[in-house]
């Protein structure tokens, strides 16, 4: 089974969604999300199923759907339950399989485990997603060094939006593959993220 690719950021709102299901396009792969906290009738995976064309993507259904648009933590407690990570295990399938986190690496699944202990466990392969702020390069730079201490192997860093001085340093430092960078989608649409995955390097 090939090697899935974990798609997380270096924070809440930074364009995983999006990322997820240009990639997903770009390599005609699986997609899943494990956990979703909140908005279950517009779901991470209800908007990449609305974003992608191919006819070779099958949509792995979550394990954990959660009411509450909060940390999926807080969100089990408040729907009486408690996420047990030894419940979610990658779907079989003879495809490339992305996988899309919840938040960033730090982000509490329940008391004792976080994000990044579900992609250690899953043996998937990172791909980080960094958005240009003030404060990113920092961001970006905690979530490598974590990803680093674990040994977990990040595939590289996409860039969602152009800031060409944050994206050299980053790369320089890190020493992580450029993916690419996405640009500012003014029409979300399926012709709009397949046309994006040919600014990708994947």
């Amino acid at each position: 089974m090939l090697k899935p690719i974990f798609i997380t950021g270096i924070g809440t709102g930074v364009g995983k969604t999006v990322t997820s299901a240009i990639v997903t396009e770009h390599l005609k792969a699986d997609y899943w999300k494990p956990i979703q906290s909140g908005d279950l009738e517009n779901s991470d995976t209800i908007t990449v199923k609305q974003l992608v064309s191919n006819d070779k993507t099958y949509f792995h259904p979550e394990v954990y759907k959660l009411t509450q648009p909060l940390s999926p933590h807080l969100s089990a407690r408040l729907d009486g339950i408690e996420i047990d990570i030894n419940t979610i295990k990658v779907p079989e399938t003879p495809n490339t399989l992305v996988i899309e986190g919840a938040g960033g690496l730090m982000v509490p699944l329940n008391q004792q485990f976080l994000i990044v202990d579900l992609i250690a466990q899953l043996k998937a392969e990172v791909i980080l997603v960094s958005q240009h702020y003030l404060g990113s390069i920092n961001h970006t730079l905690l979530s490598y060094e974590l990803l680093k201490s674990r040994n977990i192997p990040v595939k590289g860093i996409l860039f969602n939006g152009h800031n060409p001085d944050s994206e050299a340093y980053i790369t320089q430092y890190t020493k992580l593959k450029h993916l690419g960078t996405i640009p500012v989608l003014n029409n979300l649409d399926k012709n709009s993220v397949k046309e994006a995955g040919k600014h990708l390097t994947l």
